[in-house]
Parts: structure tokens; sequence; C-alpha cells
């Protein structure tokens, strides 16, 4: 029987908030007619989905005509890439992006691959950061588009896409940033920050799952994914899910709110939870930039026994966390992101992710140790 239940994997899933909840509950039983429909309850429903965008756009620092709703962060990701070059491939066929980034925008870059485009894998340094100056050197004539994550889902990396960001302007090729991890964590302002595409996730950030978010900034053409209806302005076709949006339009309203607090709470069990591992545990390496990082992110490597051992035996601790992203958990491979940061293979296989979230307490961080000191020493001794 499990005494208590700590979830410290919040760069897998979060919670649905609930004001999130307290938004959908009612169109659960209630009717919300389809939001294309011209009668009253499609009105209803087209009502209901242009204030959730405004929500959104507010929080995401854009325009509500420059959001369009994906069902997922994964969607968002495929529809930018492959968007803009399909849609750019007369004025070239080079692609610009990071060895660390999410996979589905690294297999998004290798079936462009497969019909005929050229793609600029940039290596990061030890800490799983970028050089724009390798950005700038990557470029060529043919250069239509550079993709760079803003921070990364397993070692919280935050990546420098500001200057990035200044870099493909004055080239004038785009610039899509997945930003899926930070929003809610560190400041996000799309239009501000100069980002000509942006991918979000609704799970990510105390909304529903099976939705998303693409941002476009002003003229940005792409080509479409998906072909049908004129939903999303003729962006995306598909009958609107006003229940998904009305939820994460509530969480993006709450989120915004609670940020500044729940970063700052969030980056003191960080390192309280840093601090006690390195003090109790020891024989430990902490992976990602000390600095320049998200507040709720800690990847380490256990040196001396398996992540998988020890992923199960705090799991049976009633501890939730993860190997590393929960999009290629069951690969049982060494993390690509943590190869390209320099870690050896084996390594990698020794190490866990702790992501926090706003429900987490100094309980849960405490209780976590006190997991570790029972159980690392044993796996270690077994070799396992």
């Amino acid at each position: 029987m499990i005494s208590r239940r700590v979830f410290l994997d919040h760069n897998g899933t979060t919670p649905i908030h609930p004001a999130a909840a307290d938004a959908m509950r009612p169109l659960i039983e209630g009717l919300v007619g389809n939001p294309s429909s011209a009668h009253w309850a499609g009105r209803a429903g087209r009502a209901l989905c242009g204030a959730a965008r405004e929500k959104i756009a507010l929080f995401l620092g854009t325009r509500p005509d420059g959001v369009v709703v994906t069902g997922s962060g994964s969607e968002s990701n495929n529809h930018a890439i492959k968007g803009v070059a399909f849609a750019r491939w007369g004025q070239g066929n080079h692609i610009v992006t990071t060895q660390v980034e999410h996979v589905s925008v690294l297999n998004s870059c290798r079936y462009l691959e497969s019909k005929g485009f050229d793609v600029t894998y940039l290596p990061v340094d030890p800490f799983g950061r970028v050089d724009p100056d390798d950005v700038e050197r990557a470029i060529t004539e043919k250069t239509i588009l550079i993709s760079v994550m803003y921070g990364n889902n397993e070692t919280g990396t935050v990546h420098p896409i500001r200057e990035i960001c200044a870099i493909a302007r004055s080239r004038g090729i785009l610039f899509h940033s997945d930003m899926i991890q930070t929003l809610g964590k560190i400041d996000v302002d799309v239009d501000r920050m100069g980002v000509d595409l942006a991918s979000f996730s609704g799970h990510k950030v105390y909304g529903p799952k099976g939705i998303g978010v693409l941002t476009l900034g002003r003229g940005v053409v792409i080509d479409n994914l998906f072909h049908g209806g004129h939903q999303e302005a003729g962006r995306r076709a598909g009958t609107e899910n006003p229940l998904a949006i009305a939820g994460l339009g509530a969480a993006c309203a709450a989120v915004a709110e609670e940020m500044a607090p729940a970063g700052n709470r969030m980056e003191f069990l960080r390192k309280r939870l840093v601090h006690g591992i390195e003090e109790k545990i020891g024989n430990v390496v902490f992976n990602g930039h000390p600095i320049e990082r998200l507040p709720n992110t800690v990847s380490v490597t256990f040196r001396g026994l398996s992540a998988e051992s020890l992923l199960i035996a705090l799991d049976l601790e009633g501890v939730a966390v993860s190997a590393g992203s929960a999009c290629s958990a069951g690969a049982r491979e060494p993390s690509h992101v943590l190869r390209a940061m320099g870690v050896a293979p084996e390594l990698c296989m020794s190490t866990l992710r702790f992501s926090l979230g706003r429900d987490n307490s100094e309980d849960d961080m405490d209780y976590l140790l006190s997991v570790l000191v029972r159980v690392v020493p044993r796996l270690r001794k077994m070799g396992q």
C-alpha cells in the first residue's frame, strides 16, 4: 500500500487547473453548438471560442487572429516546420535546427530530408545550449527556416532565442520556436521577442490534453497539414473543440496571474532538492545550464545504477518521475539530448528528470529525499 503520492513529472503533463475544470464542466453536460454553424447554438460556441482565444493570445503575447488552435504541441511543431518548408520551397530548401530539439521537430525535419530538403542539426555545448554564432554560420542563401526550442524538456536549459531571432530577422529568414516547456514557467511574449512561429501545448500549462497552439506572426504564410473546411481562418480544417479551447483559455488566464509566485516557489524547491541530493546522496551529476534554465526542472545522473531501476523503486514509493521525455520513454535508448551534450551512453541510462509543478511542497521534496536515501545505496550495492 502506497502511503503517499508525489507527482514530479510536470514536464510530461500537468493536472488540470481548477479554473480550467470550472470552465469546462458546464460544457460537458450542456449543449455547445458547432462554432461553424449559423444558428443560435453555433453562435454561442463561436463566442465561447473567441473569448478563450483572446485569453490565450494575451498570455502568449500575440494577437487573437495569430492563434491557430491545433490538436497538440507535436502537431504545432509539425505544422510550423512542414508548413514553412512547403510554402517557401521555391525560395530555398535549407533548414537550421539543433540536435536537442523535441522528437516532433527532429522527425519533421527528417521527413523533409526525405522530400529533398537539407537540414543542419547544430551541436550544443556541455550545458545543452546552442551558440547563436553557430546558427549564423550555418545560414546559406537557401535557408528558409531556423527552429530552436526555448526551454529544453529534459534538462531545463533555456536557449538564447532572442539573439537567434535577431539573426534570423536580419537575414530575412523565418524563425520558429518550440516554446512548449516554457509557458507558465518563464516569461513568454511571442511578438515582442520577434518569434515568427511558436508552438505550445495545453496539457503542459494546466489545461486539457488534446489541444495545442501555433502562433503566426503578421504576414507569415504556411501550407496546411489538414485540408477540409475553413476553420481557424482557413489554416486548420476540422470542427473546433470548444470544451478544450475553453479549458485552455481559463488555464492561461489563471496561470498568468500565478506565474511569478509559482515560479519563485518552484525555483526554491528545485534548489532545495538539488542541495539535498548533493548532500545526502552523492556521486551524482546535474545536467543542464546552472543559470539559464527553467525553474522547475532537475536532470540528475546517479552514477552506478540504472535509471529504470530507480524509477521503478520510486514508483513503488508513490513518487512519479521520468527518465526523460515522455514522448520517447519507451525507446530504451540513451537520450539524444544528453548524448548531444557529450554525456556517455551508460550515464544517460543512469539519469532521471524531476519536474516540479504549482502544487508541489517542501514536504514533497523531503519525502523524495528520504526515499532516495533509502533506495539509491541499495540499488548501487545490487549493481542495478
